[in-house]
């Protein structure tokens, strides 16, 4: 092979991680990051390197089990697992699905009333339709263009969250915020929920599918997916750290900024309606994206886990009801948005443990096992997110 046909094979391989990357930009990360950074300034810029670093470990894993083994993630457990184990797997994994729905479509019915005044509950029945019609790119006309659209996607929301930093850029001084440090047990809990909420399961148990059909090719498309994965998390990390330093920068002292509508506001009255319209636009972007990822990632478990295929529209309006249940029911949706965080962060050992797990054994992954000190990173980063997800619920519980 020559060099030319190395890099087009390489080529083909980037995608899966621009897709698994959404999770990381979705509405539950603009609540949590522009919160931050408006009541706390610079302070926990730090919690989103550290967060990013670890999530981009747990992805490259996910990938390369897909890329090595031709499974993806709940098919490697399906095959370790009796079947009463394999029910009781997925149904914590179904319910992992519809909290991460719910949030997805929240934020882009936020988005719809910010843009168009439109009801939640019409706002959130329009993005489950829009996701539905971008399921079916990949149902009808494959993965790649699938990958395409995602991508496309990610790029918007990139500049509808990144745009106010061209009018309120961030100080030198914004650099300190790279030390560990807090300032009360407030910003111990949303530091908790900024990390804890980082790794989605639904992101690991797409990722390691989107890689799997390229099983088999060549030892060296692993270079690839390292290379696949850090472009994504760069960009993903990026745009989170953008949405921080605007809101510290901008939105310091503005009131009501726990919620996606008052920080909507606070852009338009110090940077102007120009840049909240882009971030609007970023936020509905990110709704829609994130709600066909996690609708598909959906498909994936049932079907890896339990042999089940069920029709996409079936499958769309599973999840969907309850997201629009929970709008027609007129729940606040910021703090329905928080709990769908803490319910996904139930979901998380069930993802994480079994893939640091299989990528440590031979007998699984043969000469690309994990080698002992990524095995003890990556023991590392399952451990602390674990437990900060227990932390974010013990918080969440006793607030």
């Amino acid at each position: 092979m020559t060099a030319l046909d190395r890099v087009r094979s390489g080529a083909a391989l980037l995608g899966p991680a621009f897709v698994a990357a959404i999770a990381y930009v979705d509405p539950g990360n603009v609540a949590t990051n522009t919160s931050a950074g408006a009541r706390y300034g610079y302070l926990l810029l730090w919690v989103l390197v550290a967060a990013n670093a670890m999530a981009g470990l747990v992805q490259y894993l996910s990938a390369k089990l897909g890329l090595v083994t031709g499974q993806s993630l709940p098919e490697a457990v399906r095959d370790r697992l009796p079947r009463p184990l394999r029910l009781a797997y997925w149904g914590q994994a179904e319910v992992v699905a519809m909290a991460t729905d719910l949030a997805e479509v929240l934020g882009g019915a936020i988005a719809l009333n910010l843009l168009f005044g439109l009801p939640l509950t019409v706002g959130g029945l329009i993005t489950g339709v829009v996701s539905t019609a971008l399921l079916l790119v990949q149902d009808r006309r494959g993965q790649k263009p699938f990958e395409r659209v995602i991508t496309t996607l990610l790029v918007v929301i990139a500049v509808g969250f990144t745009a106010g930093l061209f009018v309120a850029p961030a100080p030198v001084g914004a650099a300190h915020g790279l030390v560990p440090r807090f300032d009360g047990a407030d910003s111990v809990l949303l530091a908790a929920g900024m990390l804890g909420a980082t790794v989605m399961p639904h992101a690991v148990y797409l990722h390691s599918a989107l890689t799997r059909d390229r099983h088999g090719r060549a030892p060296h498309l692993l270079a690839s997916t390292r290379v696949d994965v850090t472009v994504a998390m760069l960009l993903a990390g990026a745009v989170n750290v953008a949405m921080l330093l605007l809101a510290a920068t901008a939105l310091g002292g503005s009131p009501d900024v726990d919620t996606l509508a008052g920080v909507h506001r606070a852009i338009d009255a110090e940077l102007g309606g120009g840049v909240a319209l882009l971030f609007a636009v970023g936020l509905l972007a990110s709704g829609l994206a994130s709600t066909a990822v996690g609708c598909y990632s959906g498909a994936v478990v049932l079907d890896g886990l339990l042999r089940v295929r069920v029709p996409l529209l079936t499958r769309r309006v599973v999840t969907l009801v309850p997201a629009l249940a929970v709008l027609a029911l007129g729940a606040d949706p910021t703090r329905a948005l928080v709990l769908s965080q803490v319910v996904l962060s139930f979901g998380i050992p069930f993802a994480l443990v079994p893939l640091v797990w299989l990528t440590a054994r031979r007998s699984v992954m043969g000469e690309h096992a994990n080698h002992r000190a990524v095995t003890a990173t990556a023991v590392g980063v399952a451990a602390a997110v674990v437990a900060l997800n227990a932390a974010l619920i013990w918080l969440t519980a006793s607030s």
